[in-house]
């Protein structure tokens, strides 16, 4: 959980209000303590980190999913989440035209 909250440039604050988890409850998380949040609680930071629980538990999806996220996805997808409707057509776009430059099938 550490690593993907530095990834993500999350403040622990901001993860706490996004996730609906409490700050203390976070901290003691990511302290050396070893306190393992329960099922939902870890569920809850799992998605607003933009992963898996599975993701955020193991370090890697279950290789027999289909739809694996690479960080660059999650980034990506974390970006776009941020931008206006308007913004975020213009990034689709620009991604469309990455991948046909590429001969890319979308």
């Amino acid at each position: 959980m550490k690593d993907e909250l530095a990834y993500s440039g999350m403040l622990v604050k901001e993860l706490s209000v996004l996730s609906g988890v409490n700050l203390h409850s976070l901290s003691n998380y990511l302290s050396n303590r070893g306190q393992l949040p329960s099922i939902e609680a870890g569920v809850k930071i799992a998605r607003a980190l933009g992963v898996s629980a599975e993701f955020l538990v193991l370090g890697q999806e279950n290789a027999g999913e289909e739809s694996k996220a690479s960080g660059e996805v999650r980034a990506i997808t974390r970006i776009a989440k941020q931008l206006d409707g308007k913004k975020r057509r213009f990034a689709l776009n620009m991604i469309k035209l990455l991948a046909e430059s590429a001969d890319m099938k979308l």
